[in-house]
């Protein structure tokens, strides 16, 4: 059998044990044997086993409770109960509780050796499908809203030809993810999507990066290195936050862009790649340009086609999805059981002005799931979640002057903001909510859905249709 196994047995019979463990060893797997289940407990839940075999009767705690013990202790190891003493009632209760077989003592060797092999065959399956589930999922574009439709539009017309193209947006938008969809939505999506993120390489080593170094080619080069494009040969590269690489880099990477060849440094000569280049940025390349930061020349290759991801507070139909979608994928990676949001906590996440995005929204979720403690998530374990000093809106009164004050947290303007114009533009429509919402773009019920997050009391304010 190609794969090996570490197996837990546990028996009060000290020839079984002996017998069993043998019979594994020789068979190439690693065995661990106990003679009680309360030592059993303690050694499952401190490593991982491939299998665990268990007899039922046994002194004191016996199999069942053991088995009971460990699926309610959160041990995903496989379990196979064994007995001398076996009915029907017992088996059926085993297979309830999660075993995954039941055998009758005695076992031939063949049987149990085909018994392990199907329950490591299975576990690893089972691994490799949740792996699978994650990589996708993290992966996955969710959205919602009307500005997201558009822009997943210009990734499915873009993403067949081999137009260069420069995702912009703010930093936790989601840039890389719409880089990955491009790849996999084009003719190379079997072959390698390869990401750097310029900011994150000192310059001395951005060139070794991009391009490769030979063995000795500088101080610590104990080897070869195989630089990003030559890895994407035949497929996609990221160049994520293009604007923070070095203007001596631009150079070399506007060469490369213009003849399709690369040379590795201390390289004897360069040779041809067939990469497609993707890149973005938070920045703004056109002035960079004009501040000589940015070469103009690199800019008109790389700026072919713009794809502008919109910051998530101006796409707040996107949070409740964007939330459900991390609650489930933070619970399957972690074990932890789903829950759902009360009306009163999704309006918490909309009420905010997420000046991180995206990647800020995750990790405010994995807060929310570590402090929730009921089945629902309340508004309170939102709050509790969100950064500290951030202010809710105060009711408007009938004079219809915000409370918020101007100062404060970046979120706190922001919301300030929205409220003032809110007001000044019900101000300007004599209080009309269809021609305000017509004014401001937006849906009339998505006017009154923002009227409730900014605290402005629509009852203060006598409005006309």
């Amino acid at each position: 059998m190609a794969a090996k196994a570490h197996i837990l047995i546990i028996d009060d019979d000290a020839n079984t044990l002996a017998s069993l463990a043998r019979a594994f060893r020789l068979a190439g797997h690693e065995a661990t044997v106990c003679d009680n289940a309360a030592r059993a407990a303690e050694l499952a839940k401190a490593q991982r086993f491939d299998l665990i075999l268990s007899d039922v009767v046994m002194p004191g705690r016996d199999g069942i409770a053991l088995l009971e013990d460990l699926k309610n202790g959160g041990v995903a190891s496989p379990v196979v109960m064994m007995s001398g003493q076996a009915t029907i009632e017992m088996a059926v209760r085993a297979t309830r509780l999660g075993a995954i077989d039941f055998l009758e003592k005695p076992i031939s060797t063949d049987k149990l050796l085909l018994t392990v092999e199907n329950a490591v065959r299975l576990t690893r399956l089972e691994e490799e499908n949740r792996d699978l589930k994650q990589r996708l999922g993290r992966h996955h574009i969710v959205w919602a809203s009307a500005a997201m439709r558009e822009v997943m539009a210009q990734v499915e017309h873009v993403a067949a030809s081999e137009t260069r193209v420069c995702i912009r947006g703010e930093t936790g938008t989601g840039k890389e993810l719409i880089a990955r969809t491009l790849h996999e939505k084009s003719t190379r999506r079997d072959e390698p999507f390869v990401s750097l993120n310029c900011a994150a390489i000192p310059a001395e080593l951005m060139e070794s990066e991009l391009f490769g170094h030979e063995k000795g080619s500088f101080t610590g080069a104990a080897a070869r290195h195989i630089g990003k494009f030559e890895l994407a040969h035949r497929g996609t590269l990221f160049l994520d936050e293009i604007g923070d690489m070095p203007l001596a880099m631009q150079a070399k990477l506007l060469r490369v862009l213009e003849e399709g060849e690369i040379e590795r440094v201390g390289g004897g000569s360069p040779f041809a790649v067939d990469v497609r280049v993707v890149v973005a940025t938070h920045r703004n390349l056109e002035e960079q340009v004009k501040q000589g930061t940015f070469r103009e020349d690199l800019y008109h290759r790389v700026f072919v086609f713009p794809i502008m991801l919109p910051p998530l507070r101006e796409r707040r139909e996107d949070i409740r999805v964007l939330a459900e979608h991390f609650v489930r994928q933070l619970s399957e990676q972690n074990h932890w059981k789903p829950k759902a949001f009360s009306a009163e906590a999704i309006a918490a996440l909309e009420a905010y002005a997420w000046p991180g995005n995206v990647r800020e929204l995750r990790n405010v979720i994995e807060r929310v799931l570590l402090y929730a403690t009921g089945e629902t998530i309340e508004a309170a374990t939102v709050q509790r979640a969100l950064p500290q000093g951030v202010a809710r809106g105060a009711a408007v009164g009938g004079n219809g002057a915000a409370a918020a004050s101007a100062e404060g947290t970046l979120a706190q303007r922001v919301e300030c903001f929205e409220r003032e114009t809110l007001l000044a533009e019900l101000k300007r429509n004599r209080n009309h909510m269809t021609n305000t919402a017509k004014a401001l773009g937006l849906e009339r019920s998505h006017l009154y859905k923002k009227c409730q997050q900014l605290g402005i009391d629509l009852r203060a304010i006598r409005h006309t249709e």
